[in-house]
């Protein structure tokens, strides 16, 4: 098969970079995907119970008007709209999310532990050097200890001390000490910060609806079960391991750039593969629980997340108040999706780790003791390429590596392909393949994807 345009990947990235090119008049491209359906980490599966599960906690916001609009287009009105409401299970309470912000539901000593720590006398002040001094820098010992690094250790699966602060943007509400004690004094919640404050959500099928949708449009050019095997820059050809040969004029690579960029390329040099071999990421299990609801008491939160160790996942989804086409039978049952990271700096044993969800649910209050042999459903993945970890070492390799392959032809783009988490959304996923399209066909710059 010989094509202009070749693609590696039929999730978020891949697709939009497909259907752009195909909006654009251009024909001659191919998807190659190793897995035998799209979406990747945006697909959706429904189980032999009926209740339908994401790779995770999706929600849908934009900072893009082509993405909002692709959006109305693949949905057509078939969304609901959603005020994001989230809480943290702390000291055997629920503080609204930001933690941070609304620290007053804390119990009062360890409130108090927060407050204190937020003194400028009580944090350190040397300039931080990665995220775990960032954390002691801005926020102090209080809420380090009690949210900010077991939480972040528990999701990233990563010790802070390891990983950069560059990323963090607007994926952590930083706040000063009067407005802490304005909340506490005042008895008022902040809950509005952050860019998923409202969020949208398919009637059915799930975050997968959207990306099954987007991969009809170009579903013709679209190899499924098709994994790379091999990358030869300098005869501009891609193998599978399936025996297919695929010749192409320029490639777009939205597989994980470890692999890319340290087994797959013929052309690698040594720098390359160290790199490559920098670059950290974790591994990601998610738990689908499903069972009638009864008496159970109902809740409108979204999402929660869990820094403490009573519980193995960091965040558990009330999925039901997604769509209520989550489950089997709509308004009478009840789906927690939940996720627990692992790595070598957090092994996770597997084989327990569904009887260890469903007892981190009745320890967290979810889920009530008598109701565990009453479960309907119990429904599990596990990936092992999860969150691209913004790690000390990530920018040097971004920067040793993401150059190189440009200059043999190669793009690499997407939530693992560019390996950048502050611009691994969804909506940054899909714009990355846009833009990449864009730059092609119309010699335009990208905005949303640097290594710079």
């Amino acid at each position: 098969m010989k094509v202009k345009y070749l693609i590696i990947g039929a999730g978020p990235t891949g697709l939009g970079a497909a259907n752009r090119l195909r909006e654009l008049g251009e024909d001659s491209f191919a998807v190659l995907e190793r897995l035998e359906h799209t979406g990747g980490l945006s697909a959706s599966f429904t189980d032999p119970a009926g209740f339908t599960w994401d790779i995770g906690g999706h929600v849908i916001f934009s900072h893009y008007e082509y993405f909002d609009a692709l959006l109305d287009d693949l949905l057509d009105g078939k969304y609901l709209e959603h005020q994001r409401e989230s809480w943290v299970r702390a000291c055997g309470t629920w503080v609204p999310y930001p933690f941070q912000n609304n620290i007053r539901h804390l119990p009062p000593e360890t409130r108090w532990k927060c407050v204190q720590g937020l003194f400028e006398k009580n944090r350190p002040q040397e300039h931080p050097q990665n995220f775990g001094q960032w954390i002691d820098h801005v926020f102090g010992p209080g809420i380090a200890e009690v949210f900010l690094r077991p939480y972040n250790f528990k999701v990233w699966a990563t010790p802070p001390d390891e990983m950069q602060y560059s990323w963090i943007g607007e994926r952590v509400s930083v706040i000063e000490l009067e407005s802490v004690l304005k909340s506490i004094v005042l008895e008022q919640d902040d809950v509005g910060w952050g860019p998923n404050n409202t969020f949208r959500f398919p009637l059915t099928g799930g975050t997968g609806q959207i990306f099954r949708k987007l991969a009809e449009r170009v579903q013709d050019a679209i190899h499924t079960q098709q994994s790379v095997a091999e990358v030869d820059a300098e005869a501009r050809t891609v193998r599978t391991e399936q025996g297919l040969r695929v010749e192409y004029e320029y490639l777009l690579n939205t597989a994980p750039l470890d692999l890319l960029a340290g087994q797959w390329l013929c052309q690698r040099n040594e720098a390359m593969t160290r790199a490559a071999a920098g670059l950290s990421h974790n591994g990601v299990y998610v738990a689908g629980v499903g069972l009638d609801k009864r008496d159970h008491p109902a809740n409108s939160r979204c999402w929660m997340y869990f820094p403490e160790d009573d519980a193995p996942f960091y965040r558990t989804t009330n999925f039901h108040n997604y769509s209520p086409n989550n489950v089997a039978d709509p308004g009478n049952q009840l789906a927690f999706m939940c996720e627990t990271s692992f790595s070598e700096h957090k092994p996770e044993d597997k084989n327990t780790l569904m009887q260890r969800t469903v007892d981190g649910l009745v320890n967290t209050t979810l889920l009530e003791p008598d109701r565990k042999d009453d479960l309907l459903t119990r429904w599990e993945t596990s990936v092992g390429y999860g969150y691209p970890v913004p790690c000390l070492q990530r920018d040097e390799a971004l920067r040793e590596i993401q150059p190189r392959l440009e200059r043999l032809g190669i793009f690499s783009r997407g939530r693992f392909g560019g390996w950048k988490y502050e611009v691994g959304n969804m909506d940054h996923s899909v714009m990355q393949g846009v833009e990449w399209a864009e730059r092609m066909i119309q010699n335009t710059n990208e905005k949303t994807y640097s290594w710079e």
